[in-house]
């Protein structure tokens, strides 16, 4: 039985996630599909490779991932399709998978070449599908395309570093489900350039000092109900260990998300300046 995911911004109004499912049981009937989301901000790759980073390791080796966004074929949008941490990726060569591979390299990257007997509109449906079956069946990537040694980076999702200020530069690459915000800056990074100093976090007109280990550690007075809470702001590192700006027990519909609540918009600029203590 094959395992393939599907990620894509199509939302579910329309029919393309349904011919999508239709397509690859017409072509292997015993196939398990699962959908990731299809609720991806139109065209975001970067929001597109948060989600698939922090998302395919759950699934098993040899499972293969299906990526629809942004996916029109064009000179500066090739199709490409590649095997990575024992996964295989059918995507547009668009920077979505520069995420996943900032410290996993690609065993074999191919560029799809089979567009010359499929002219399509829909290439996740007429091109993406064919090769996610192909290689179900164990077909080798080299038969679909000829292989390469490098894809496109999106430079958007990595943060940079000012060793001489003492300063890491990173932005809001996601907005969840919650309204949290969350940063490019991994708990790594912090921690290789922070090496313990004190630090403040910036983010537009606020500022944190401490970073909690997990959501309820703000309500930790016992003298005071968690209610009473609600609605602080707080950075911590996510289940996916990168920094998040949150809003404790945040609820969209009365309290508020920290997206909503500190102004905080997908690609601000987040910083963190560390503290030298003096000799």
């Amino acid at each position: 039985m094959s395992l393939i995911t599907l990620t894509s911004d199509f939302g579910t109004k329309d029919h393309f996630v349904g011919a999508v499912k239709g397509a690859i049981y017409s072509e292997l009937s015993d196939a398990k599909i699962v959908d990731i989301t299809h609720e991806i901000s139109p065209f975001n790759i970067t929001e597109t490779a948060y989600i698939l980073k922090n998302s395919y390791k759950s699934f098993p080796k040899g499972t293969i991932h299906i990526v629809g966004v942004d996916s029109e074929l064009s000179e500066e949008n090739k199709h490409i399709a590649l095997e990575l941490d024992g996964h295989f990726f059918v995507c547009p060569d668009n920077g979505i998978i520069s995420m996943i591979a900032l410290e996993i390299k690609p065993t074999k990257i191919v560029e799809i070449n089979i567009h010359d007997r499929v002219e399509s509109s829909f290439p996740v449906l007429d091109v993406f599908v064919q090769v996610a079956c192909f290689i179900a069946r164990g077909g080798n990537l080299t038969v679909i395309g000829k292989e390469i040694e490098e894809f496109k980076t999106n430079v958007e999702i990595q943060p940079k570093v000012d060793h001489e200020q003492n300063q890491i530069t990173g932005g809001i690459v996601y907005i969840d489900n919650y309204g949290n915000v969350i940063t490019n800056i991994s708990k790594k990074m912090f921690h290789e350039v922070g090496k313990g100093r004190n630090f403040k976090i910036n983010a537009r007109k606020h500022s944190f000092s401490k970073i909690f280990a997990k959501y309820n550690e703000v309500a930790s007075n016992s003298t005071y109900s968690h209610q009473q809470y609600e609605g602080h702001k707080l950075a911590l590192f996510n289940s996916a260990e990168f920094l998040e700006i949150a809003i404790y027990r945040s609820n969209l519909d009365t309290v508020g998300g920290a997206s909503s609540l500190l102004g905080l918009a997908y690609r601000d600029t987040v910083t963190v300046d560390f503290i030298n203590e003096p000799e």
